[in-house]
């Protein structure tokens, strides 16, 4: 390839798509709000950019045979915060994809897509949506988008569903849920490398044991995760208090997002730090 864009290039998980994407086409262009993250790759050129600019959009994005898509607030908010990056943003991107010519875009979903079923139901990429706030709200309009415009412009999308992606797993939920950082890399390639993809959801976890989640509706990509929460469940299970089926952060896939009261932060309980009220 010619061109790859990446968005939210300076955040957790753009950061480490970088160095990869740069090795997969001849010009990487990382863009964020914020200033540059680091040494740029030889070929890798950065530009600092709002998403809910669609101008701005549009001029970076053109030329690029695909985009890979992980913009946004990664967190709960008001439906004021998050409607700019996270829902304007995403039609910005798809609409210039459009204008420009763009082949596939690799979305950044997430499992609060459908984080309100409960963990005793199985969910696959075809489950409907049921998000768990407005973070949820917005990667339901961006898999809508996606697939309209694969309908109606021809644009392959792949809409990944991220569970929990963090250096090693965090806790109890966690030992289903972990993505880790070598298999999110792993999923993104073989998201841009498969030879159509039409418009896909797939999950985003590591080959854990006690996968609440069922991606084979999505084996075609060739994705093969190498990474098992399990190695850490002895020590997890042994620090983490019992689960509270009652409590429905434990209980929902969408865990303390789904739990959270509506305009709260669900990410500082995802991970036991100052947890909201």
């Amino acid at each position: 390839m010619q061109k790859i864009v990446l968005t939210g290039a300076a955040g957790k998980l753009g950061s480490q798509l970088r160095g990869p994407l740069a090795g997969m086409a001849a010009q990487l262009v990382s863009t964020d709000i914020l200033d540059s993250a680091g040494d740029l790759a030889a070929n890798e050129s950065w530009v600092t950019a709002d998403l809910a600019d669609r101008a701005a959009m549009q001029d970076m994005i053109d030329g690029a045979d695909m985009v890979v898509h992980f913009g946004a607030i990664g967190d709960e908010g008001t439906f004021e915060q998050i409607l700019g990056p996270n829902i304007i943003g995403a039609y910005n991107v798809w609409e210039a994809a459009r204008l420009t010519g763009v082949k596939r875009i690799i979305y950044a979903s997430s499992i609060h897509a459908v984080g309100m079923y409960p963990k005793t139901q199985a969910i696959t990429p075809a489950t409907p949506h049921r998000p768990d706030g407005f973070y949820g709200v917005a990667k339901c309009f961006a898999e809508d988008i996606a697939g309209m415009y694969w309908e109606k412009a021809g644009i392959e999308a792949v809409c990944l569903r991220i569970y929990s992606c963090t250096p090693e797993p965090m806790n109890a939920r966690a030992l289903g849920s972990w993505l880790s950082y070598g298999d999110l890399v792993r999923l993104v390639t073989a998201s841009i490398t498969t030879p159509i993809t039409g418009f896909t959801v797939a999950y985003g976890v590591s080959n854990n044991d006690r996968c609440p989640v069922d991606n084979s509706a999505a084996a075609f990509l060739g994705y093969k995760p190498q990474d098992n929460a399990e190695a850490w469940a002895e020590e997890i299970l042994a620090r983490d208090p019992q689960a509270d089926p009652s409590d429905l952060g434990q209980l929902a896939h969408g865990g303390p997002f789904a739990s959270a009261p509506i305009n709260s932060s669900g990410l500082s309980a995802k991970f036991l730090v100052n947890p909201p009220d």
